[in-house]
């Protein structure tokens, strides 16, 4: 076997055990995986595979890539956690490979095995690559993006060109204008810095224009024609403009929280490479890169930094993009310290499958309503009344139950919720009851958070029983009335 294909099987045999083992284990999880993986769920069911819509309503909080891989998955596999998780798990095995490639493009196979294994055993890549989330696909797609555009640059290969046109488009159709406006950005930078920027004035990029828009344009341009004004406020409005502009968790928006996320994202690396590189500033002054590659991997990876630590809204995997660039840029360190970087990989390796099924699986059945679920299922008929009272939307209950619940409010607070401007609301989309309007004639089933029956006795008189608790939900049944 030739040197290539060892090491491509080994990398592959290592994200089987990494990435694939146990993911049937990991139940979805609330609030985010459970709605990806709803949404897919009730496009599957209402055979609508273009419209993203959950409990019965559509909603347009991200674009269409990742439900169709969903979909994909569930039609494959049935729905399950497995399945769920394939494609993320897919997309991890196509980033290490890729990185691979890039690194043994850019220096040497040595380097794009280390850098593939040093990103592959980075906490913050596993964590993604098991989440039922978009950032797996994205990262793909903007990389490839970037690499691509790096490669026609330097190669004059008019080919990579259209590819990164192309990968900037799917990009967008997983996760809106960032797929474009962020590899956009990098590229536009690196060009001034090697004043080079009348390399973007040619026909190709006129083209490659055109490519783009090409995809984009098979889901964009439709969604508008059938949904309209809504689609545009919704998905543009509060998705990406207040996203970007005003703070969905506050507590979050502090100028240190992506070096945290950093040295927690690179974790173990960071905490022998961070000390190591300090030391040796210390001793001799860094310098900006001369080399038009360290050049691009640099901004690359200082562009991403910057661009969300601006954002008012700060999530853990947005700086996600930079992985590659700072896996290869922090490589040439461990290159020079072999056995270190064996035993830490070695012990990484066996603690990740330790953290999957001793930490990983627990925790997230504590964050999950698929045990309720199972608990409830004997009660479920078709004329249940199954609702939500003071908690999150649990979409995973949607989930494993295929039932659609509905939130209970005071019909004040539903008046309130009307004609409001932009805001977080537009994310919650459940279809709103009045107390007064749930009706006596049929079975009630209610899930809410603890602590809440005699609240809920309060709004809703009648004799209620639970059917039990799990995780941060509990569970109460009022039979019909005789």
């Amino acid at each position: 076997m030739k040197q290539e294909h060892k090491v491509i099987v080994g990398l592959t045999l290592a994200w089987l055990l990494l990435y694939v083992l146990g993911n049937n284990f990991l139940v979805i999880t609330d609030p985010v995986e459970g709605n990806y993986a709803e949404t897919a769920r009730e496009m599957l069911a209402a055979g609508d595979y273009f419209s993203p819509q959950i409990y019965g309503n559509y909603w347009y909080d991200k674009p269409i890539m990742f439900y169709l891989e969903l979909i994909a998955a569930f039609k494959l596999f049935g729905l399950s956690e497995f399945s769920a998780r394939f494609f993320p798990a897919i997309m991890s095995w196509c980033g290490i490979m890729l990185t691979y490639w890039t690194g043994k493009r850019f220096y040497n196979q040595r380097t794009g095995l280390y850098a593939a294994v040093l990103m592959m055993l980075s906490l913050e890549y596993w964590y993604l690559g098991h989440a039922v989330i978009t950032d797996m696909t994205l990262f793909i797609a903007e990389s490839v993006s970037l690499i691509g555009f790096y490669i026609a640059y330097t190669e004059k290969n008019v080919k990579w060109y259209y590819a990164a046109f192309a990968a900037s488009g799917i990009a967008v159709l997983t996760k809106g204008p960032i797929g474009l406006c962020l590899p956009g950005l990098i590229i536009m930078l690196f060009l001034l810095w090697q004043r080079d920027f009348k390399f973007l004035f040619n026909c190709h990029t006129l083209g490659g224009f055109v490519l783009f828009f090409a995809v984009v344009s098979l889901w964009y341009v439709p969604m508008y024609l059938q949904h309209g004004s809504d689609f545009i406020l919704t998905f543009l409005g509060v998705h990406n403009v207040l996203r970007a502009t005003v703070s969905e968790h506050p507590r979050d928006d502090v100028w240190y929280y992506y070096t945290l996320i950093f040295m927690a994202g690179f974790f173990p690396w960071s905490f022998v490479f961070v000390p190591a590189k300090i030391r040796q500033w210390f001793k001799k002054r860094p310098c900006l890169p001369q080399m038009p590659r360290e050049r691009f991997l640099l901004l690359w990876a200082v562009t991403v930094f910057v661009v969300f630590q601006s954002f008012a809204t700060k999530y853990v995997s947005y700086t996600f993009p930079y992985m590659i660039p700072v896996a290869l840029l922090m490589v040439s360190w461990f290159q020079q310290h072999t056995k270190l970087f064996t035993r830490m990989a070695g012990a990484m390796a066996v603690t990740y499958v330790a953290l999957l099924f001793l930490v990983a699986a627990p925790i997230m059945h504590e964050r999950s309503a698929h045990d309720i679920a199972v608990m409830v299922k004997p009660h479920l008929t078709a004329d249940t009344q199954v609702y939500c009272f003071n908690c999150g939307e649990p979409a995973s209950f949607a989930f494993y139950t295929e039932t659609i619940p509905r939130r209970l409010e005071s019909r004040e607070r539903i008046n309130a919720k009307k004609n409001k401007e932009i805001s977080w609301d537009a994310k919650n989309v459940m279809s709103l009851t009045a107390y007064d309007e749930v009706s006596d004639d049929s079975p009630v089933m209610v899930i809410t958070g603890g602590n809440n029956y005699e609240a809920l006795k309060k709004v809703i008189p009648g004799q209620w029983q639970s059917l039990g608790a799990a995780g941060e939900y509990q569970v109460y049944y009022r039979p019909a009335a005789k």
